[in-house]
Formats: C-alpha cells, structure tokens, sequence
C-alpha cells in the first residue's frame, strides 16, 4: 500500500488496547495501520511514542497518525513539537471533523482515560473522511506552519 493509504498508530501503555482497536477498525476501512506499539502494559513515557510516530508522518511514510494517552493532551504536545505536524486532541467527531476540515490536522489524538472505544472509533471516522476545506482556511494554515520556523 502507498503513504497516501497508511495510518501510523502509537500510545502509552494506558491505550494498547483501544489503539488495536483503532488499527483493526482502520484496517477494515481500507487503511494500512502501522502500529509502532508499545506492546506491553509496562509503564513507558509517552512523549517517546508521540515523537516517534509524528516523525513518521513528518517524513511522509503516513499520510495521518493517530496517537493515545490517558488524556490524549500530553500525547498531543508531543506530536505537535515536530515541524510539519498539526494534531489535535478530540473527544467527539464534531471536532474530529473540523481540524482537518478548517486545520488540515495530519494527525489525532485520543484519550483512553476519556472516550470508550464505541466513541474512539465514531471520533476516527470524522477524522479520516473529512477533507480539507482549504479556501478561506488555507491562509490559517500557512500561518499555523510559518510559526515552525
């Protein structure tokens, strides 16, 4: 499968399980999950697993990723720290939809502490079938990424 069809997927240790869910589910959509792990419930840090997967998609070898913490928050920080990553922490498709659609949001962020998978999944289907408005939203953007330096 090409980058244009491949999801990155990662989290602490607190996500394993709603992240393998994620991945089956976009699997069944269509999309190629790289899951990059952990594996283990083993405590571990997640700004490792945030960067980790923000660079893969920073690189182009995902088109999207899709990270998981308890919160989703901290995750999310880390992401963000790469050039060239816009993610977003949302808890409802609502937003899902509206930071690609207005943001062009390459990658999400969930908490597990937060939404059940039920709703995990609703939220990662927002994300990935909505396309970037670009128009008026464009210019924001360019903004966004001329703050990177």
């Amino acid at each position: 499968m090409t980058p244009d069809r491949r999801i990155v997927l990662s989290s602490d240790h607190t996500a394993i399980a709603l992240r393998q869910a994620i991945a089956a589910h976009v699997a069944d959509k269509g999309w190629e999950p790289i899951d990059i792990g952990p594996l283990t419930p083993d405590s571990t840090d997640y700004p490792r697993h945030g960067e980790a997967a923000a660079r893969r998609v920073a690189s182009g070898d995902s088109r999207f990723g899709i990270v998981l913490c308890g919160t989703g928050q901290g995750i999310m920080m880390t992401a963000n720290k790469v050039k060239g990553i816009r993610c977003g922490v949302c808890a409802e498709p609502y937003s899902a939809a509206m930071i690609r659609a207005h943001n062009d949001a390459n990658m999400l962020a969930l908490g597990a502490r937060v939404v059940g998978q039920g709703l995990a999944l609703a939220i990662v289907d927002a994300f990935l079938t909505t396309d970037f408005e670009a128009g008026r939203h464009a210019p924001r953007v360019e903004m966004i990424k001329a703050l990177e330096g």
